[in-house]
């Protein structure tokens, strides 16, 4: 088996920054296609907004707790909504994984790949941690180095087939595998209308009817219940390690909670014109307000953990800000699913 290294080969992709790893990814691939949807737009039709507390499911340790929807989804539902059709791979072989990615290549076609970030060199060292779950496309190669649209950042970077391979095979949770996928056809144009209803729908029912407690609102419920009870019960110094897992999680990995929630606030902006109706404007609005509670959540767990707490920043005050979230995305959720009737 050979690595094929003395090829160079380029693929005319159109990399934009975006706000979040797969969406962005997911947006990029479709405009290369032909399919010019804002980042906003794929993450609402993917249905990307979600709320799970799984204490069950541990990382580095500590609870897992994610603001998104599964690993994978929002190009799933995009691309399924939007009659495209798309091949997934997985491999046990990171050769094979690596020689599949450059046969590809050679047929000009852009390839997304999973992967941990801690493995990406041109991550700055600060911004690396164990996370399996960074999308990115593989748009070219020379020599031994990849052209990679990774849309966290504002320009192309570059990685070499060792670490690409390292990163494709990162050990820990939610491993990748090798994991890659591409576009395999697209319709030439698309009406986005239905789309976007269907995305609009899913994430409310997801939201709001969930039966399993720790999920959808009675997730966010559930949490504010556990945070107040965190010092009693678990003591200070475990309490304010369970505060990082949840802000790193919340701030740092991938989008976050409050950014998830500021996009979905974009997308329902565009659906209020797609959809000819006024009023998912007022909606985009205060779920932007229920973004910037949950950034102030952010904030006093932030202060808790660096010691710099005021008298008001407190596991109560956080518990307080996730109720008022909850209570407010409710309220979002219930009207849309009045508002996208027919």
């Amino acid at each position: 088996m050979t690595d094929n290294v003395s090829a160079t080969l380029h693929i005319d992709f159109d990399h934009r920054q975006a706000a979040h790893c797969e969406s962005g990814v997911c947006a990029n691939l479709l405009r290369h296609y032909g399919l010019d949807i804002s980042e906003a737009m794929a993450f609402g039709i993917g249905s990307g907004l979600f709320f799970a507390y799984l204490p069950f499911i541990r990382v580095n340790g500590l609870p897992l707790t994610t603001y998104r929807c599964e690993v994978g989804g929002i190009v799933k539902r995009v691309t399924r909504r939007l009659g495209c059709r798309v091949r997934w791979q997985k491999f046990r072989d990171p050769h094979k994984a690596m020689d599949a990615l450059d046969e590809m290549l050679a047929q000009g076609v852009p390839v997304a790949c999973r992967t941990g970030g801690y493995w990406l060199p041109y991550f700055p060292p600060a911004f690396r941690f164990h996370f399996n779950m960074h999308n990115l496309v593989v748009c070219g190669k020379s020599a031994d180095q990849y052209t990679i649209s990774d849309p966290v950042f504002p320009d192309l970077e570059h990685c070499s087939r060792k670490d690409l391979g390292k990163a494709r095979f990162a050990k820990g949770a939610l491993a990748p595998k090798g994991a890659m996928y591409y576009v395999e056809s697209a319709p030439g144009t698309v009406d986005l209308a239905i789309p976007a209803r269907q995305g609009i729908r899913e994430v409310c029912r997801r939201m709001l009817s969930t039966p399993v407690p720790l999920i959808g609102i009675r997730g966010i419920r559930y949490l504010a219940r556990q945070v107040r009870q965190w010092p009693r019960k678990l003591g200070e110094e475990r309490a304010i390690l369970y505060v990082g897992q949840l802000i790193r999680m919340q701030e740092e990995l991938g989008t976050g909670g409050a950014g998830f929630r500021f996009m979905f606030a974009a997308f329902l902006q565009e659906a209020a014109e797609l959809l000819a109706l006024p009023r998912l404007m007022d909606l985009s609005h205060t779920m932007t307000a229920v973004g910037d509670h949950w950034r102030k959540f952010a904030v006093i767990g932030g202060r808790i953990c660096k010691g710099r707490a005021s008298a008001d920043d407190n596991y109560d005050a956080m518990a307080d800000l996730l109720q008022v979230c909850a209570d407010g995305e409710a309220a979002v959720y219930r009207e849309l699913l009045q508002r996208i009737k027919g």
